[in-house]
């Protein structure tokens, strides 16, 4: 028998900050609009920082969260861990970082250095080179997970203790599974359930396949989040396959649940999203709850 949602503690594994006008972030400034899976986003170029997302999660039994790097500009990443470590300390969260790095560029050990002089680095995340779709894949891509700097790159998180976040569509998840083989100390957390964003049988059998292989990597984690389809409203119907077969391929121990808060907020509001988990999760016992709720998210970043 499951517990009463009431009772699951939460750590959001993947949310965001922004402070518009003290941040540097080229791609929520008025003029700048880049290709988004949910199309427009203008409604999130604006400040959102601990007392909006308190707000928008007043319902849900948070204790602590996960900062996800937004894309500040990359000429300085380390300028974001800077400012969100000074947030942290005067409202208390967000509880660990994963913060921007580019494995493949020539100050790599630089800005690892960097960024892991920082207490609440737990990671780094650096989204790859990816074809479009997965009929255009095409292995080696300048800046891919196959890249041979990027690789370099890749192996010196092991000597700074950090963890790797991937964002990168299903079809490039066996480099992935392969990558995580090479470098088998290295925690790896793929972001955003692997972008299903194809919901034909086809794509979701392609990408079923593509989470089994990656999930047979025990040092592979992932955070079910950003599973959102644009112009749609986000739905348990929509969205319980997916939720549950990533469950069943990575099992609770290696599964987090994860707003994506502020961009998931283009798709749904915050209790929309967690409610949709719990409905979705209330057969499993609590203790498997507890796990994806919380336990996998406080292992796996060290909270």
């Amino acid at each position: 028998m499951s517990a009463p949602d009431d009772d699951l503690p939460i750590i959001d594994a993947h949310q965001h900050f922004w402070n518009l006008a003290t941040g540097d972030y080229p791609w929520l400034s008025p003029d700048e609009a880049v290709s988004f899976r949910y199309g427009d986003y203008g409604a999130i170029k604006k400040d959102f920082l601990v007392a909006d997302y308190r707000a928008s999660a007043a319902n849900q039994n948070i204790v602590n969260t996960v900062h996800m790097e937004a894309e500040w500009n990359p000429t300085d990443p380390v300028a974001e861990s800077r400012w969100l470590s000074n947030l942290s300390a005067k409202e208390g969260l967000p509880g660990a970082l994963v913060a921007q790095a580019w494995l493949d560029r020539e100050d790599v050990e630089e800005v690892l250095a960097g960024q892991a002089g920082h207490p609440l680095v737990r990671g780094i995340r650096q989204k790859p080179k990816a074809a479009p779709s997965a009929e255009d894949y095409t292995p080696g891509l300048p800046g891919s997970m196959t890249d041979p700097a990027f690789r370099a790159g890749y192996g010196l998180l092991e000597k700074h203790g950090l963890s790797y976040d991937l964002q990168t569509p299903w079809w490039h998840l066996h480099e992935a599974a392969e990558l995580a083989a090479d470098f088998p100390v290295t925690q790896m957390i793929i972001n955003h359930t692997g972008l299903p964003a194809v919901r034909s049988e086809a794509g979701l059998a392609g990408w079923g396949k593509a989470i089994r292989l990656a999930a047979q990597l025990p040092n592979i984690a992932i955070k079910i989040s950003g599973i959102g389809l644009k112009d749609q409203p986000w739905t348990v119907e929509n969205n319980r396959r997916i939720v549950l077969e990533t469950i069943d391929a990575f099992g609770p121990d290696r599964c987090m649940f994860a707003s994506n808060f502020p961009v998931d907020s283009l798709v749904a509001d915050f209790d929309t999203i967690f409610n949709g988990f719990k409905t979705i999760t209330s057969d499993f016992s609590f203790g498997d709850r507890k796990k994806l709720f919380h336990d996998a998210a406080a292992r796996i970043y060290r909270l």
